[in-house]
């Protein structure tokens, strides 16, 4: 077996030292690499606080899930409290009555059913028991064959129970999401405050049970800075009309955002008037075949100043093996002062493997799929597919492209090995892609 720091060829460098990131370019060749260091020595995780810093840089700081089972988020409760998160929301997906590929189908005005009811509830427990702040999500339009209508009554009762149900299991944080539909079609500031008073009447009486209920919303415009007119007259309608305690998402400058600036923030948090919390989309893969393994990178240091809460968006259905860039994004969101992705990622490693042969092959799945923030692209980038299509197409290296398949296929056995029961997740993905790579050949 090839040792696994020769499985990968990939292009342009992006090698990692303790002092940031440098780029370098491997002769020959076009797609993406990036390059770790082993941690040599065990250090505090997530970075102590500096000194003089007596919080962490975000008050809340979390993950949602991705579709995920009710099985998913109970595995991942105990990794949140070590990487010292508290923050954990249901994606509102998982919500759906179906997540058949291609076939979503979003009941949102049905009773759950009661095997839904009781593994939430139980997922629920286990979150308060660990000192995690449970945020309930439901979104009642998207795949919905009955989009909510804000404006009817007999629609908001329709939501409204399950809210009234996580509530009954001690729930005080919920979240109402209206992302990735129409907002605008009687108009843009039309759309803001008809979901103003929505989310207004569904917190109004979950304050009457509850007084501390807090709620989340994500907006039809949910990223950029509001520069456009539509964008704009939505978010002042929400700024006049969303009841001020309100937390709105806000996923950066862009929907995938290779930077995210404290400016920004601050532009869009001038225009909606309300508190923030940053949905950061990484290392969501969208449910695409790739993984984003790297580290968090590209987020200024002093966002905290600016957005109360950190929600880091994960992979499908990969929860195991999203440990690893999660824990970089807890790192950064409870110290960003400090934050150094290289150390990071490292600790991140070390953390998520027992021996040091077994560090070895995570350094290099990390190396073989760093993550669009490194590399470039979208949610869907799969720098291992990129790489093979771009040696099928250099005539100066006939056998270049079966070199690299078979380089990756004998790192896929070995990780398999190692790691089928761990991170099966991770295992079947390499394993997809070397299908998919011998099916060319």
């Amino acid at each position: 077996m090839r040792a696994p720091s020769t499985v990968i060829l990939l292009a342009a460098f992006c090698h990692l030292t303790t002092s940031g990131a440098e780029q370098n370019v491997a002769p020959g060749t076009s797609a993406t690499h990036f390059q770790v260091q082993l941690p040599i020595e065990a250090r505090p995780f997530p970075e102590p606080l500096p000194a003089g810093k007596l919080e962490p840089g975000f008050r809340l700081r979390g993950i949602k899930g991705w579709g995920w089972t009710p099985e998913q988020y109970l595995e991942e409760i105990p990794v949140l409290t070590s990487y010292k998160l508290n923050f954990l929301m249901n994606c509102y997906l998982s919500m759906f009555s179906s997540l058949e590929p291609g076939a979503w189908k979003n009941e949102w005005w049905k009773p759950l059913p009661e095997s839904k009811k009781a593994a939430y509830a139980q997922v629920i427990r286990a979150a308060r028991a660990s000192g995690l702040n449970f945020c309930f999500a439901v979104h009642p339009q998207l795949a919905s064959s009955r989009p909510l209508d804000p404006t009817k009554e007999e629609d908001i009762d329709q939501v409204y129970q399950h809210y009234a149900l996580a509530q009954q299991q001690g729930v005080s944080w919920f979240s109402i999401s209206l992302d990735d539909v129409r907002w605008d079609g009687k108009g843009a500031r039309t759309g803001g405050s008809e979901h103003s008073k929505l989310v207004n009447r569904v917190l109004e009486r979950l304050r009457k049970t509850d007084s501390r209920a807090q709620m989340i919303f994500c907006p039809g415009p949910y990223w950029g800075d509001a520069s456009g007119a539509a964008d704009r007259a939505y978010l002042e309608a929400l700024a006049q009309e969303l009841n001020p305690d309100v937390y709105v998402f806000w996923t950066g400058q862009n929907v995938y955002g290779p930077s995210i600036t404290r400016a920004s923030a601050a532009r869009f948090k001038n225009v909606v008037k309300h508190r923030l919390f940053l949905w950061d989309n990484y290392p969501v893969n969208d449910a695409n075949p790739t993984m984003h393994l790297g580290p968090v990178i590209g987020r200024d240091r002093d966002l905290g100043e600016v957005i109360d809460g950190y929600l880091s968006n994960p992979m499908a259905q990969q929860n195991r093996i999203n440990r690893i860039p999660l824990a970089t994004c807890a790192d950064y969101a409870f110290n960003p002062w400090s934050y150094d992705p290289a150390r990071s990622i490292e600790q991140a490693i070390r953390l998520s493997a027992q021996t040091i042969p077994q560090q070895q092959l995570l350094k290099t799945l990390v190396e073989m799929y760093p993550g669009f923030l490194s590399t470039g692209g979208g949610s869907g980038k799969n720098p291992v597919r990129d790489t093979f299509e771009s040696l099928t197409k250099n005539p100066a290296q006939p056998r270049a492209a079966k070199d690299f398949f078979q380089r990756v296929e004998d790192f896929s056995t070995s990780l398999s090995k190692e790691f089928s029961e761990q991170y099966p997740d991770a295992c079947r993905t390499v394993a997809a892609d070397v299908g998919w790579m011998k099916q060319r050949l």
